[in-house]
């Protein structure tokens, strides 16, 4: 038995393939969740459902046939099956006394400071009202390929538990766990019930894309875990067709694979950087790479290249090494960029702050962190 007793928020993402059935959504599958979402409603647990299916509702409302590759027609389906899908929820839900909210989300949200803070709020909101979430990638006006922005909302799911400090992720999908190899192609493939760090051998235990109307696989649930275990989140992968499993889950039945955290949980700040989509890259020289790595603040002196346009307060790239808040918009480090510290608020005027970052704005990838009140990580991010 697993002991999920002190879980108190969870995040639940169903997949398209869980969610299909004859090229729409089955009504009798979406009134069955609704039901097991109820019963960790009334243990006083608080539920985010992440939910795909928005395209290949609208795939078979139009009676087209798939798979659909072209990125209009994709979001045109997004937009007619949109609708149809949170109708479905808000119908079974009713059913068992619960109101559902739609929050439809973009890369862009996530990644900004503020809107990511105004999406916090509004989500703690809906949860003190006893509403359940239900979050989707708003794909009919995604400007990004869809589904490289999360990735069949499996990085989407890992995000919304990351940045709600979830106990639990659970990722309901069309297999019953990970397994050591293909389960459809190898006969003796054996599950692993178990991980606590994603090494090589499990990557390559994850495979490939899924079905034609899903933008995910295997691969995109071990990103979502990574993600995860920077928040210091649980993540259970299982059958989403099994009987009752939500519940069984939180009651500690070993269903699917655990994906058990060992490393330091990030703070909040610290994770937002991390998994922001950054707007430019900040080139600089090894000595400044070096003060970097001693918990320095980022100085123009040892900037030597800027690539991108972005305003101050955004997330970028310093070299390829990490991730950073920057306190100088890009047009302001063209201007200051190699130049001492004592010439920026002659040069910019004296409301400036005279360095591009300060450590605490800092995330490596390499896991090492500049903050001296938090310990240094020997995972590597994704």
């Amino acid at each position: 038995m697993r002991d999920l007793s002190s879980i108190k928020r969870l995040v639940v993402k169903i997949g398209t393939a869980t969610l299909s059935k004859n090229g729409g959504v089955d009504t009798d599958y979406v009134q069955n969740i609704a039901h097991q979402v109820a019963q960790l409603h009334q243990q006083d647990r608080q539920v985010l459902l992440v939910t795909s299916g928005a395209i290949g509702m609208g795939v078979g409302t139009l009676k087209l046939k798939g798979p659909i590759t072209e990125l209009p027609l994709r979001q045109a389906c997004a937009a007619v099956g949109q609708p149809l899908l949170m109708h479905e929820y808000h119908q079974a839900f009713s059913k068992e006394g619960l109101s559902v909210s739609q929050v439809l989300l973009t890369a862009e949200v996530l990644s900004k400071r503020k809107s990511y803070l105004n999406l916090r709020r509004a989500l703690e909101t809906l949860l003190n009202l006893g509403v359940i979430p239900i979050l989707n990638e708003n794909d009919s006006i995604s400007t990004a390929e869809i589904g490289t922005a999360f990735g069949d909302n499996d990085r989407l799911s890992a995000l919304v538990a990351s940045k709600m400090d979830a106990d639990l992720l659970i990722l309901l999908t069309d297999i019953d766990a990970l397994y050591d190899k293909n389960p459809r192609e190898h006969p003796d493939a054996k599950p692993i019930r178990l991980v606590e760090e994603i090494t090589d051998e499990i990557t390559r235990a994850a495979g490939k894309k899924g079905s034609p109307l899903s933008t995910g696989g295997m691969k995109t649930k071990i990103d979502a875990v990574r993600i995860a275990f920077t928040a210091g989140c649980r993540v259970i992968l299982a059958h989403g067709r099994r009987e009752n499993v939500l519940p069984r889950i939180l009651a500690g039945e070993e269903i699917g694979t655990l994906f058990l955290p060992k490393s330091h949980k990030l703070p909040n700040r610290k994770r937002w950087i991390l998994h922001s989509r950054p707007e430019g890259t900040i080139y600089i020289d090894a000595g400044a790479m070096a003060a970097l790595r001693k918990n320095k603040s980022l100085l123009p002196k040892g900037i030597t290249a800027i690539e991108g346009t972005f305003d101050a307060g955004a997330v970028v790239m310093i070299n390829q090494e990490a991730k950073a808040v920057t306190s100088l918009n890009s047009a302001e480090l063209q201007q200051v960029a190699g130049k001492h510290s004592s010439q920026i608020r002659k040069i910019l005027g004296p409301e400036h702050r005279d360095v591009a970052v300060v450590p605490e704005d800092i995330v490596f990838l390499d896991g090492s962190q500049t903050d001296k009140n938090t310990p240094k990580q020997t995972r590597k991010f994704p």
